[in-house]
């Protein structure tokens, strides 16, 4: 088990961040009393987690259809039509910014003066990360004119000029350290040692070229990495930092489900679609991302409507919610997203049998993780998901679908707009359940087809029906701002890695 942070770090995060997270802050001018990385690297962190395992999770859950708006209640409603303002976004969008890349500024130069290349590269890979993120959200973000107080304005680069960016840090970063080089004090490994963060780092250098490789040509930046063979052996995530207070529990968790603040309002439940895929399938992971509903069933609700029609039908305690703790993790790359990034380089690149070792050994890491037993009655035929190497895009774009629903859904947004999978069938939400009808049949989940989208009841107009959102409108909290803020490109505009 991974060594639990010292309170103080938390305390630091918690209570005086504004001390040297100041969102005014120059990072490359730091602050006379010289903060220590260990002191700073646990609240970027934190404040990282905090957007990434909240909001960015909430948001791609609805996205990916793995998430439904519960009955009577309109928090995430808009998410549930694919919907996105330039405000809803606007605070993860200046936390990943203020408070997130400028303390990781500090640290890469403090860290460089120093020639504390550990440090340096742990900085390097979470920012890389960061960046990642704003990307594959945005489609375009400031990147190069970024995080300098002299420029109010910054220009927004492309989004593969950003990910060419930061592939090119992370590989300098990589080329400086050592084996013997020590991290400071951080929550994501818990250790001084720098072994995992340079598998960690390799790891997103996978996901990126992957996530780029239908767009441009990097089989042999591709190769040469998969020949290194130095990968994560276990999942990449901030666990056993969390505890059962306020302001230090799951993010995710503290969110929906928490009841620090006196709510007990239920926005997230099941989406039939999700739920369904599973179910289907005899998924022994359902229990594990699951919990029964009110009777004691696994349902899933309808994308695009809150079910308000029909109280007495479909109650608040209908419908199933995540399974989530206080202390679950919040997870950053898998063993299993990495082992299906293998199976598509190698179906691509390699053979059917080393595609296939691949697709079997990501299901096993996704079943492993979620302590569920099974994972060959997925990929073993008659299952409709047995390994075929002429559709192998669908197999891994369903089952990554699945296997991220439960860990980590922003990303399983992110790759169903790259692969297409799954793709939208012929069953609309209006199919699924009838708003008109205000009685038990109204909701007709039977006619879902597996493995499949659906067109929200109410749904984005701007998007058009049959597709998913492509990218978030740009925030208010920059856009508003910054006089050099590009107009928004349109919610069905792709980013650069899904054209």
């Amino acid at each position: 088990m991974r060594k639990i942070i010292s309170l103080l770090a938390i305390v630091l995060w918690l209570s005086s961040c504004e001390q040297y997270l100041d969102i005014n802050t120059d990072p490359n001018s730091p602050a006379e009393e010289n903060v220590s990385n260990g002191m700073i690297f646990p609240a970027a962190e934190m404040n990282m987690a905090a957007s990434y395992g909240n909001f960015l999770r909430i948001v791609g859950g609805y996205y990916a259809q793995h998430y439904a708006q519960s009955f009577g209640t309109s928090n995430y409603l808009d998410y549930s039509q694919f919907i996105m303002s330039a405000t809803r976004s606007s605070n993860t969008y200046a936390q990943l910014y203020s408070r997130t890349l400028k303390n990781l500024a500090t640290i890469r130069q403090q860290a460089e003066a120093a020639e504390e290349w550990g440090s340096y590269l742990a900085a390097t890979t979470l920012r890389a990360f960061t960046f990642q993120v704003l990307v594959d959200a945005y489609g375009e973000t400031p990147y190069t004119q970024s995080l300098y107080v002299a420029i109010v304005s910054p220009e927004y680069d492309s989004g593969d000029a950003v990910y060419a960016g930061i592939l090119a840090e992370l590989d300098a970063a990589l080329a400086k350290v050592a084996a013997s080089d020590r991290v400071c004090t951080n929550f994501l490994f818990g250790t001084s040692a720098v072994g995992e963060w340079i598998q960690f780092a390799k790891a997103l250098k996978l996901k990126l070229l992957m996530r780029t490789s239908k767009v441009k040509n990097v089989q042999t930046e591709l190769a040469a990495l998969i020949a290194e063979d130095n990968f994560p052996t276990s999942d990449v995530a901030w666990n056993d930092c969390w505890t059962n207070e306020t302001g230090k529990a799951n993010p995710f968790y503290q969110e929906e489900y928490a009841t620090y603040f006196g709510s007990t309002q239920v926005n997230v439940v099941a989406n039939i679609a999700y739920m369904k895929t599973l179910t289907d399938a005899g998924d022994g992971r359902t229990g594990s991302f699951f919990n029964t509903n009110g009777s004691g069933n696994y349902t899933g609700g309808v994308s695009g409507t809150n079910f308000s029609t029909t109280p007495t039908a479909y109650p608040s305690a209908y419908f199933c919610r995540p399974k989530i703790t206080y202390d679950a993790p919040v997870y950053l790359i898998t063993v299993s997203e990495i082992e299906f990034f293998l199976a598509e380089y190698y179906a691509r690149y390699g053979t059917s049998t080393e595609a296939e070792a691949h697709y079997k050994a990501a299901i096993d890491a996704s079943f492993d993780a979620a302590g569920a037993t099974g994972a060959a009655d997925i990929y073993t035929a008659p299952s409709p998901y047995a390994w075929n190497n002429t559709e192998y895009e669908k197999l891994i774009g369903i089952q990554k679908w699945v296997a991220l629903g439960g860990v980590n859904n922003f990303e399983a947004w992110c790759e169903l707009r790259r692969l297409k999978y799954p793709a939208f069938g012929t069953v609309t939400g209006a199919d699924l359940y009838d708003v008109t009808d205000n009685t038990a049949s109204a909701y007709k989940p039977d006619i879902y087809v597996a493995g499949t989208l659906y067109t929200p009841i109410t749904y984005n107009t701007d998007l058009g029906a049959g597709k998913v959102l492509q990218r978030l409108r740009y925030a208010e909290s920059s856009s508003s701002r910054n006089s050099n803020a590009p107009a928004n490109k349109g919610d069905a505009t792709p980013v650069f890695w899904a054209e």
